[in-house]
C-alpha cells in the first residue's frame, strides 16, 4: 500500500512524462537509408508501460508495430517508413504522437509528440548548412575587427597621462605611509588603522 501511495501522483492522466528519442525525424528524397527511421521509447519507471504510436498523416507512413509495451526500466524500438516520397510533400511538418499508459489502465498518462519532415536533397540541406556557418564566421570576424579599433584610441588616452586608479592608488599608499605601525602605543590613531611593517613595504613599493 505504501509503494501504491507513493506511485500515485505520477498516475495523473496525461502527467507522465514520457522518454523518446529522437524528437524529430527527416527523410530525404534523394536518400533511401533515411526512409527507414527508428524512434526509441525509453521506460525508467517501476511499472510497464503500454504504448500507441498515432499520426497527422497516417497514409504516408508505415509503423511497424504501432501498439506494444516496455518492461520496467527497459526500452522498445519503433520503426517508421516513409513510404509516400514525392516532391508534393517536400517540406511539410508532420506530427506523431506516442501515447503511454500503464497496462493495467486504459486512459493515457503521458504523450510526446514527434515531428517528421520530408526534405529533397541531404546534400542541398548540407550546402544550405555549410553557408550558414560562413555567413555566421564572416559576420563574427567582421564584429571582432570592429571591436579592435573601438578599443584602440582609448588605450593611446590612457597612457598619456596618470589614470584616476593609479591616483587613487597612489593617495591610498601615501595614506597608509603615514598611518602609525603597528607596535608604537602613543598613537591618537585607533588600532585597527595601526599598519604591519610589511604593508608599509607594500604601499612605498607600489608608490616607487
Amino acid at each position: 500500500p505504501m509503494q501504491q501511495q507513493k506511485r500515485q501522483p505520477e498516475l495523473v492522466e496525461g502527467n507522465l512524462p514520457v522518454f523518446v528519442f529522437p524528437t524529430e525525424l527527416i527523410f530525404y528524397a534523394d536518400d533511401q537509408s533515411t526512409h527507414k527511421q527508428v524512434l526509441t521509447l525509453y521506460n525508467p519507471y517501476e511499472f510497464a508501460l503500454k504504448f500507441k504510436v498515432l499520426c497527422t498523416t497516417p497514409s504516408k507512413y508505415a509503423v511497424v508495430d504501432p501498439t506494444g509495451a516496455v518492461k520496467p526500466q527497459c526500452c522498445v524500438d519503433i520503426v517508421i517508413r516513409h513510404r509516400d516520397v514525392r516532391a508534393a510533400y517536400y517540406g511539410v511538418i508532420d506530427k506523431f504522437r506516442l501515447q503511454v499508459s500503464e497496462q493495467t489502465q486504459r486512459k493515457a498518462l503521458g504523450k510526446k509528440e514527434i515531428i517528421a519532415t520530408l526534405l529533397p536533397s541531404a546534400k542541398e540541406q548540407q550546402q544550405q548548412k555549410e553557408e550558414e556557418e560562413k555567413r555566421i564566421k564572416e559576420h563574427l570576424t567582421e564584429s571582432v575587427f570592429f571591436e579592435q579599433t573601438l578599443c584602440q584610441p582609448e588605450n593611446r588616452t590612457a597612457s598619456s597621462g596618470p589614470s584616476l586608479l593609479t591616483v587613487f592608488l597612489g593617495i591610498v599608499c601615501i595614506a597608509a605611509l603615514m598611518l602609525p605601525t603597528l607596535g608604537e602605543m602613543e598613537s591618537l590613531v585607533p588600532l585597527y588603522l595601526h599598519l604591519s611593517v610589511n604593508q608599509k613595504l607594500v604601499a612605498a613599493y607600489v608608490l616607487g
